[in-house]
């Protein structure tokens, strides 16, 4: 059920922290005497409007890109708009959700007043903003090798000359389903939504086939799942190494075939201990750093 009404709070380190029924949502932006109060005015107002737009179309929403008329509220636009590249496979809208609320938020933002930098944190996919001269430092979690709960493993140092407006991560072991095994796939584009959206699209490839591997169907475990009777992965025990790096390299060859088309910039894939990744020098799980 969705709550009455949006939760707005001030964090430490001039952070703002929203909530709105599953949508829970970190914010800061930088710069000039007042402009970062504005943006968070800005972002804090649009906030409050969009889970009842997102609630009013759930139907379209849910249904595979394709099937009957498209969403209309901005944020369900951002989502299928995302979401259109990967049509060949089965995706929905909602695997940029979370993304394209992030978006949707930094753009009122920016709007708001002339940023140096800015980042809106929805769960783990995070929309960010660097003006030229500015340097965005963003931490990612994306190893289990320590237990249930990820790790750092890896900095995204952005630049505004690398084009980088978006940072999502995807996997079996987040709080979404995945068709997928990888313990994480973090992927940077040119914004959140795209992120998102192909972080699930790479996750769902980094798979394999094995007695340690349960799955259900998504729809078992959700009635209101997306995914209907696809199976989705519970729970992945210990796997040979074999399989581990044959998972990840089908991972990396979608990932790379999706970079090559323009949608993503990097990405970053990790399954029981091993990573691999798009950019050349792979000494560190997760490290762009600009030119």
């Amino acid at each position: 059920m969705m709550e009455a009404s949006a939760t707005i709070q001030e964090l430490t380190g001039g952070r703002l922290h929203l909530s709105h029924g599953p949508i829970d949502v970190v914010l800061k932006a930088f710069g000039a005497p007042g402009v970062a109060a504005r943006a968070h005015g800005a972002a804090a107002r649009r906030f409050s409007e969009i889970l009842p737009e997102l609630c009013g179309e759930l139907p379209a929403l849910r249904a595979r890109l394709g099937d009957g008329p498209g969403p209309r509220s901005p944020v369900g636009q951002r989502m299928a708009e995302a979401c259109r590249p990967f049509r060949h496979e089965f995706i929905t809208p909602m695997a940029a959700v979370a993304g394209s609320v992030a978006d949707e938020l930094m753009s009122f933002m920016k709007a708001a007043g002339p940023l140096e930098r800015a980042y809106v944190n929805d769960g783990g996919d995070i929309a960010v903003f660097c003006a030229e001269g500015q340097v965005l430092e963003i931490g990612i979690a994306g190893s289990f090798e320590r237990g249930p709960i990820p790790v750092g493993s890896g900095i995204a140092q952005i630049r505004h000359a690398d084009g980088v407006g978006g940072i999502a991560t995807s996997g079996a072991r987040g709080r979404s389903f995945s068709l997928g095994i990888a313990d994480s796939v973090t992927v940077l584009a040119a914004n959140a939504a795209c992120a998102d959206a192909a972080a699930t699209m790479v996750a769902n490839a980094v798979n394999c086939e094995d007695p340690a591997i349960e799955r259900r169907a998504a729809i078992d475990l959700d009635p209101d799942s997306d995914l209907g009777r696809q199976l989705v992965t519970v729970s992945v025990g210990p796997l040979p190494t074999a399989k581990v790096r044959a998972a990840l390299e089908a991972g990396l060859v979608r990932a790379a075939a999706y970079r090559r088309r323009g949608l993503i910039l990097d990405a970053a894939l990790t399954l029981q201990g091993e990573t691999v990744t798009l950019t050349e020098h792979a000494a560190q799980p997760l490290e762009r750093v600009a030119s």
